[in-house]
């Protein structure tokens, strides 16, 4: 086998790896870069391969950034099988709606204003809603540990990756050699979902290493910094504005917010949910109770309640609804998308919220380089907003204990666990995480023949 990174290699968004078989070249994730609009767009409207030199796509899990190109490579001409779990492919169904729908707004307003002002650059949608259905009909679905024929006599099998739902780590094997793609591992002692399952032996390790440098807080901090936060601007009568992602943090934080709230340990403010996404998210989480581990069973579902359902919880579904709450002038809570505020509902209620003193946003997640929730969260101000300047006078703060990614003593543990490896590549990771995990890889797991930092572009061979 020959593994080509064309994705997430010297970077954390925009999971691709080539992998070239013998029976011929598996795709493993089609993600999307996430970043700034403008360079994500240029770097996402072509891919770094010709669609029809892939035979097969093997999807770790539904995140954005691992399968939000999956349309743009069928609209290329890709027809073949793309395999997944099935909790996978029941999500990918609104997200890859919501991402096209997203981009045929995008193109409709900025054409209307391209009319007045000729200097504006419109960004034609990278795929549409018939794109995303060949996909979903492209999409065969294996639950962990059942292996499956990939091509020829290329196999895998699937195994918790305890990410996100539904998510994956690949034992990829064709006949006496064999990879293990890590996917997104999720972190030992997390909540809601089964803690992740390790692939038995390999002689590649394909890992993943956004935290491959840190070790995270422990969840119950998390929780503590939460209510502590909800009780502050409680006390200032303003409103929390929480930039969220869609998928598991969203639900995550719901999570917290009703266990808070029955413990008595907030204020039980109002909570809007605006993210149409999100809430579909959430009824699927909803579904899939199986998926749950023993402290959700024991603290929600023994009690016969919903762990993302609350009073006091109100999902807004209508843009209507939406623009509402700006002028909502009582404290509350409002969590909206996208989690790195380049897009969706949560600008607007940025660019209104940002300038009031009494408000506080908190960060719950990874915000990339020049995003705005990056400049926001680093104190810049005043920030550009829809082509205005919003001075930032809100309080602001950050819960890094929610990340769905492992750190370093679970990406460590993980490769440990599968015996056989001589071979370590460093995934998904900005260049200082990769280089502190290449490091203690070196020190931790002395056996290993080989261990390295992937950069684009380039291949190596088991």
């Amino acid at each position: 086998m020959k593994i080509t990174f064309s994705g997430a290699a010297g970077g954390v968004t925009g999971s691709k790896h080539l992998i070239t078989t013998s029976a011929g070249t598996v795709l493993l994730d089609c993600g999307m870069y996430q970043g700034h609009w403008r360079e994500s767009y240029e770097r996402n409207r072509e891919l770094p391969f010709e669609a029809s030199s892939i035979d097969a796509v093997v999807l770790s899990h539904a995140h954005i950034d691992h399968s939000g190109l999956l349309p743009l490579l069928v609209k290329k001409g890709y027809d073949g099988p793309i395999y997944a779990t099935p909790e996978t492919k029941e999500l990918l169904l609104p997200l890859l709606a919501d991402a096209a729908s997203i981009q045929k707004e995008d193109f409709m307003y900025w054409s209307s204003r391209a009319k007045k002002d000729p200097s504006i650059t419109v960004l034609e949608p990278l795929f549409d809603n018939d794109d995303v259905t060949q996909t979903l009909n492209l999409i065969k679905t294996f639950p962990y540990k059942e292996t499956f024929t990939v091509i020829g006599d290329v196999r895998a099998t699937y195994y918790n990756a305890g990410h996100i739902l539904g998510s994956a780590q690949v034992h990829l094997i064709d006949g006496d050699k064999s990879l293990a793609f890590s996917g997104d591992l999720g972190p030992d002692h997390r909540k809601i979902l089964f803690e992740s399952e390790p692939i038995p032996s390999a002689d590649f390790f394909l890992t993943e290493g956004t935290y491959g440098g840190r070790l995270h807080e422990e969840i119950g901090h998390a929780r503590d910094t939460l209510a502590k936060v909800i009780t502050d601007t409680h006390s200032r009568r303003g409103k929390l504005i929480i930039p969220s992602f869609a998928l598991e943090r969203t639900q995550e934080i719901l999570y917290d917010l009703h266990r808070l709230y029955d413990q008595k340990k907030v204020p039980r403010l109002p909570v809007f949910l605006d993210s149409p996404l999100a809430s579909a998210f959430t009824e699927i989480f909803e579904k899939h109770a199986d998926s749950f581990d023993e402290e959700t069973h024991d603290f929600f579902l023994s009690k016969n309640k919903n762990p993302f359902a609350f009073r006091r919880l109100t999902h807004t579904e209508s843009i209507r609804d939406s623009k509402k709450l700006n002028q909502y002038d009582k404290p509350c809570i409002i969590i909206a998308g996208s989690g790195m505020c380049e897009a969706g509902r949560i600008k607007h209620h940025l660019k209104h919220g940002l300038t009031n003193p009494r408000n506080t946003v908190l960060f719950v997640g990874y915000q990339a380089e020049h995003t705005l929730g990056r400049k926001i969260q680093d104190g810049e101000s005043p920030v550009r907003i829809f082509g205005k300047d919003v001075e930032v006078n809100a309080h602001t703060a950050s819960i890094r204990g929610y990340s769905a990614h492992g750190d370093q003593s679970d990406l460590i543990k993980n490769i440990q666990q599968t015996t056989g490896v001589t071979q370590i590549a460093v995934v998904h990771a900005d260049p200082e995480q990769a280089a502190a995990l290449v490091k203690k890889i070196t020190e931790d797991i002395p056996h290993i023949t080989k261990v390295w930092a992937a950069v684009p572009d380039t291949s190596a061979e088991i």
